[in-house]
């Protein structure tokens, strides 16, 4: 502005400032930053490729370095991670662990089993508790055919007291008939729910299928309200 009021005129390349002018980098103030930022940063992938990435937040990084003395925002030291070949990244699900040296004896044996009812002409079930769901105006997954303009609306949040209950979805499935029965409760999963799911399947489908069949093989997963060890399961 100064030089506007004194009538000088500005063109084109020419500059203001005296060469090296304006703000310094952080590196000539701050020498010792790079360093504990590196410190900082425990890198995880290959040294030698061109990604690598850290499983710190900008916020617990950038906390770290002022408690040693470096004034740092989050945006810059994003920037500055970025410029390292640094990218912000969450574990990954890979270790299987050991496998059970039984494993695929089990499962020969639970194969030849099934073969063995199927062959008799009688009922082979797979049971298991599904994913419990809340009762009441919530998003689900899926789509549906609506009329142009329309739209279902439903609660942004899915909070428990928003709900109407608990539904618990204990799920059967028929592998002779390839066929599933779902029966819902709305209290827990226990092993009285479970049984009580494998009697409503067997009353309201299974002796249809099977009339004359007084054997049934029922496959599940040794878990939960069917636990291997859960005395009232196998008493039921």
């Amino acid at each position: 502005m100064r030089e506007r009021a004194v009538g000088d005129v500005c063109l084109a390349g020419d500059r203001i400032r005296v060469q090296g002018g304006g703000r310094k980098k952080q590196e000539e103030h701050d020498p010792s930053l790079q360093a504990d930022l590196e410190a900082h940063l425990d890198p995880k992938g290959d040294p030698m490729s061109l990604l690598r990435w850290t499983t710190k937040s900008m916020s617990k990084l950038a906390k770290a370095l002022a408690s040693q003395g470096h004034c740092i925002g989050e945006t810059a030291l994003g920037k500055r991670l970025h410029a390292m070949g640094f990218s912000l990244g969450a574990n990954k699900r890979a270790i299987e662990g050991k496998s059970h040296e039984d494993r695929d004896g089990q499962l020969r044996h639970i194969k030849e089993k099934c073969e063995e009812f199927e062959a008799m002409g009688a009922p082979v079930i797979c049971v298991d508790c599904k994913k419990k769901e809340l009762i009441g105006n919530f998003k689900n997954n899926g789509r549906e055919w609506q009329a142009k303009g329309e739209q279902t609306t439903v609660n942004v949040y899915d909070f428990l007291s928003l709900a109407d209950g608990k539904a618990v979805p204990y799920g059967i499935d028929d592998l002779v008939h390839n066929t599933g029965f779902v029966n819902v409760g709305i209290e827990h999963d226990t092993a009285e729910f479970a049984v009580e799911s494998i009697r409503r399947w067997w009353r309201s489908v299974g002796r249809d299928l099977y009339p004359d069949q007084t054997h049934l093989l029922i496959t599940a997963d040794g878990g939960g309200s069917n636990g291997s060890r859960l005395r009232l399961w196998k008493g039921e």
